[in-house]
């Protein structure tokens, strides 16, 4: 079974870690931006799901 695998130095291919990489910066940056927009946004918070009871 094990000689119909490929020999390869390293544990991945480097391009697959590259892909890993570019993936995880571009997932970092769009979290990054979410929070800087809903930040920076002029939109008040929503109003709570529950009604207050009244006294």
């Amino acid at each position: 079974m094990s000689e119909n695998l490929p020999a390869i130095d390293g544990a991945r291919p480097r391009w697959r870690g590259l892909v890993t990489t570019v993936m995880l910066v571009l997932i970092s940056v769009m979290i990054v931006r979410d929070i800087l927009v809903r930040r920076w946004t002029g939109s008040p918070p929503p109003p709570p799901d529950t009604t207050q009871q009244s006294r």
